[in-house]
């Protein structure tokens, strides 16, 4: 017999906990301006990310590392004034927390008072545990980020599948328990073998959102211009292609040069 899912009118961190007792899968989403979260928050997503994979995405960088905390809280005070229902959590910068957990709360609190946002997000596990525990006093709830961690890309010097390796599968698992333990209200795993993803889904009780990690974990989340196609270079094996916007928006532009350079455009029913 199947059960009804709970209509959520907010979705808070609570709620994602909530999905994850009842079985109902959580779908998350990144956002970086007004007009996109508005047709999302629409859509019914759970989660919008402020993730600062707008570096890439937005500023056009190589990795996610130039992003300053400034422009995230920007993103994020966009994103903000557009929703009704989802859940925002924006993503710590590099350098805006592993230093000093003084400073990570500094961050986090910048994030909540400027922008709006609900949660924040940071990568790492035990390195950044006393970080975590310092933002998680002050009332903010935090989700955490394990297996490939873009903010540690030249430690890694690869996009590589992570935790593929025994002691490196073990030290992820540790990592979510401990994450768990200290009051993480979720966690994203990040390419990582999908047997290993449900794994840690199974053995902890907050919400596992995955990326490249399979479909036995609590919830899914994409870079929402991957996932449309507006970018075309990037092609993992996780990603699916739901639109080619690409292709759809660029025939748009050169059939709107063509009306103009040949005075097609305005017409007569579109002048005044």
């Amino acid at each position: 017999m199947s059960v009804a899912k709970k209509q959520y009118k907010r979705v808070t961190v609570k709620s994602l906990v909530e999905m994850k007792a009842n079985g109902e899968k959580i779908s998350m989403l990144t956002a970086y301006d007004y007009t996109m979260a508005k047709i999302l928050d629409k859509a019914g997503l759970d989660v919008l990310l402020v993730g600062d994979s707008a570096s890439n995405v937005m500023a056009g960088h190589e990795t996610t590392l130039p992003i300053t905390l400034d422009q995230m809280i920007y993103h994020a005070s966009s994103v903000v004034r557009a929703i009704d229902r989802c859940l925002v959590v924006v993503d710590l910068p590099f350098g805006s927390y592993q230093s000093d957990p003084k400073e990570a709360l500094r961050s986090a609190i910048r994030i909540m008072k400027e922008s709006g946002g609900h949660s924040i997000k940071l990568e790492g596990g035990k390195e950044v545990k006393e970080s975590i525990k310092r933002i998680l006093n002050a009332g903010i709830p935090v989700m955490g980020h394990l297996g490939l961690t873009p903010q540690s890309i030249y430690k890694f010097g690869t996009y590589t599948v992570r935790a593929k390796e025994e002691e490196e599968a073990e030290k992820l698992m540790e990592d979510a328990l401990m994450l768990e333990r200290i009051g993480c209200f979720a966690l994203v795993l990040e390419k990582v073998p999908a047997k290993l993803a449900q794994k840690v889904a199974e053995a902890i009780s907050i919400p596992v959102i995955g990326i490249g990690a399979g479909n036995g974990v609590d919830g899914q989340v994409l870079v929402t211009h991957d996932m449309i196609g507006m970018t075309h270079e990037f092609n993992p094996r996780f990603l699916r292609r739901y639109l080619d916007l690409f292709a759809d928006m660029t025939g748009a532009f050169e059939n709107y040069v063509t009306d103009v350079k040949s005075g097609d455009f305005p017409n007569e029913k579109e002048q005044y």
